[in-house]
């Protein structure tokens, strides 16, 4: 394992920019301070006055594997999420077979061993079948319990209400929700079917895929959470309206006790796009919840600001091109972000939207503290080296850089101002600004409780 001594950074942490050094020994933080001493078995890296950030945690993934490993896999995606400075991710059940019992949850971890480039943790899938392996999960086991509500795909729609219930009251873990409802969508593809056929203009998803569909099934989740008091977290908030629903302020309080029973997310695509989009990318930006108008996306902006929003993510759902080029009907939604998300939300501090600060704040402190991860998301002493230096050197994404099986972003021809220049995983470079550096290090996430 290569100690490693960074000098002359900008640390940026726990609400706090400031310069100084830190060493990296054992794959851990060993020391942060100013005016460090290289020692002779050291690496030293001289980070020039460039910002040096906790590695991101995506807690919203779906990698594809197993069952849809033509799209993706957790090797091909975790190797473009460490180039993209996110070093640990949480993956979604919606796989092939989903992840519904203990052993398909097992399957992922040992799949993972050895392949992924970044830390990994899988969710438990919930569904209107497997409320007993639900409530016999072993909390260390997993992030979280997955709930599809009112949309989904496969096995995983869950719409019993008693089991709904059932599982609010006795998940021994938090849930994080998908909050659509499908028989309003249903109603409003039929009517848009009936006028265009399937091949609906892209610009309409956001029609068919409605704010009001959001915030029914929205109230709901929360309906339920605060009646048996259950720690929830809704993901990818799409709306302005839905924000209302969400107490505003910090995740945690002073003493670093989870402060808020109720999380909200939003992702990166929701920041960077608008309904004017979908005339220029198409189906490329054709994601559930849909994204939806500019004031909606300025609305998500400065409720990341406010602490309204907890948490960003990616919802990192890649699908090959071919498919995307699909009229609206077959065209899957989802898109690749995992590569390009950091420098995108650092695109928003350039814009003046909030700082660097609380770009780590939402994307690797709060992670962290949701989830109970153990020893990462922050700049501390003792704590794993998940690290990424950033340097605002212009550059602009091309189809040749992406990294992700589907060979695509939505971001192609875009000029982001800063860029990742090293990404560490477990102490270890993993990532030197151009290239993916020796073997995966990723290991297994371990959550404190």
């Amino acid at each position: 394992m290569t100690d490693t001594l960074i000098v002359n950074a900008r640390l940026v942490n726990e609400g706090r920019e400031f310069d100084g050094d830190l060493r990296i020994q054992d794959g851990r933080i060993a020391e942060i301070g100013a005016g460090l001493a290289a020692r002779g078995n050291e690496r030293v890296v001289d980070a020039a006055g460039r910002r040096l950030l906790p590695g991101m945690i995506d807690d919203q993934v779906h990698f594809r594997e197993p069952g849809m490993e033509y799209k993706a896999d957790i090797a091909t995606e975790s190797a473009a999420a460490v180039a993209g400075g996110l070093t640990s991710f949480m993956d979604m059940p919606n796989t092939s077979p989903p992840t519904l019992d203990r052993d398909a949850l097992e399957d992922k971890y040992a799949r993972s061993a050895g392949r992924a480039r970044a830390n990994y943790g899988f969710y438990f899938g919930a569904s209107n079948d497997n409320l007993e392996a639900v409530r016999a999960l072993d909390p260390k086991a997993a992030p979280g319990v997955k709930v599809f509500m009112g949309a989904s795909t496969g096995n995983m729609l869950v719409d019993d209400p008693e089991i709904l219930d059932g599982i609010f009251r006795d998940t021994p873990v938090p849930i994080i929700t998908h909050c659509e409802d499908t028989p309003m969508i249903d109603a409003e593809l039929a009517r848009f079917r009936a006028e265009y056929g399937d091949d609906i203009p892209a610009r309409l998803h956001p029609d068919i895929r409605s704010r009001e569909a959001c915030i029914k099934s929205t109230r709901l989740a929360l309906e339920l959470a605060r009646r048996h008091g259950t720690r929830l977290h809704v993901l990818h908030i799409s709306t302005a309206d839905e924000l209302a629903l969400f107490e505003a302020g910090p995740l945690v309080d002073a003493e670093g006790k989870v402060r808020k029973r109720i999380t909200a997310e939003t992702c990166i695509h929701f920041l960077r796009f608008a309904r004017e989009d979908y005339d220029r990318l198409g189906h490329q930006i054709k994601c559930n919840p849909a994204i939806k108008e500019a004031s909606d996306r300025d609305a998500l902006r400065r409720a990341i600001a406010d602490d309204v929003i907890d948490v960003l993510a990616t919802d990192h759902a890649p699908h090959s091109w071919e498919e995307k080029q699909s009229p609206y009907v077959r065209a899957p939604s989802g898109l690749p972000l995992v590569q390009f998300a950091l420098n995108a939300a650092l695109e928003c501090v350039h814009e003046g939207h909030f700082d660097t600060a609380r770009v780590v704040q939402k994307f690797a402190h709060a992670p962290a503290q949701l989830f109970d991860v153990a020893g990462r998301g922050f700049l501390r002493e003792g704590y794993w080296a998940d690290l990424v230096l950033v340097e605002d050197t212009p550059f602009t994404v091309t189809r040749e850089q992406v990294l992700s099986r589907c060979g695509w972003s939505p971001f192609e021809g875009t000029t982001f101002r800063s860029r990742i220049a090293s990404t560490w995983v477990n102490g270890e470079l993993a990532w030197d600004g151009e290239h993916l550096v020796g073997e995966p290090q990723g290991r297994r996430l371990e959550f404190s409780r």
